[in-house]
């Protein structure tokens, strides 16, 4: 979510920062997952449906959604 207490185009950078960051630790730490969407909503803030691998048990069939 934009935050409220700086300016807009700042509020619209940082949220891409985080979600680009989310990302890059899925990444690093090696953890299986599947985007299913991701939007940019009105605001400027960024949704992410993700199924994801949790505890590092084996997926199997789980992302193959």
């Amino acid at each position: 979510m934009l935050k409220e207490n700086v300016g807009r185009d700042y509020a619209l950078k940082l949220v891409q920062e985080e979600a680009a960051h989310y990302k890059q630790s899925l990444e690093r730490n090696h953890v299986q997952y599947k985007i299913l969407e991701e939007n940019t909503l009105e605001d400027g803030s960024i949704m992410i449906k993700i199924i994801k691998q949790y505890n590092q048990s084996p997926v199997g069939d789980y992302l193959n959604v």
